[in-house]
């Protein structure tokens, strides 16, 4: 697994599905990611819908929403990674990769959050749920964007269409 120090990209980075199995990001390389860090139990957590709405609206574009869900704001990840699955799956009928639940922040944050807040043109720790990242087909990091711009935003959805 890449660490966030050497990796030149985002797609040279590592991490594991919500499966437990290995997920290399390298399987995105040539598409535009949003990456969102997401939580069952958030007053954010109904942007599941629109980030649904997004993925699905791009992905024939070469775009995909990656969720890593994270227990690190408030406890409101509570569940296992196959409760969250499921909960995305019923609630919100989500198609979308899910990666396993990890932490964002902090000394214990994952490779590619560690990569995400140190390594780009948007450094600083994420500050909540569902804090999103826009990375180009390149691997870079293009836009970020605060928990309470909603997926849908105009100004989130134009950065998505500048980076397909």
């Amino acid at each position: 697994m890449a660490t966030d120090a050497s990796a030149k990209t985002f797609f040279d980075l590592s991490t594991t599905g919500n499966d437990g199995k290995p997920a290399a990001l390298k399987q995105y390389e040539g598409k535009t990611v949003l990456v969102v860090n997401v939580a069952s139990k958030c007053g954010y957590t109904p942007q599941y819908k629109g980030l649904e709405a997004v993925y699905e609206k791009y992905k024939a574009k070469g775009f995909v929403v990656v969720g890593f869900p994270s227990n690190d704001f408030g406890g409101q990840e509570p569940g296992t990674d196959a409760e969250i699955k499921k909960f995305c799956d019923l609630t919100y009928k989500t198609t979308f990769p899910l990666m396993k639940k990890a932490e964002v922040t902090g000394d214990k944050k994952q490779p590619v959050f560690q990569w995400l807040t140190k390594e780009t043109k948007f450094p600083g720790e994420v500050s909540w749920n569902f804090e999103k990242f826009v990375v180009n087909k390149k691997g870079e990091v293009v836009a970020r964007f605060k928990s309470g711009t909603a997926p849908e935003a105009p100004d989130l959805t134009k950065a998505i269409e500048q980076a397909l």
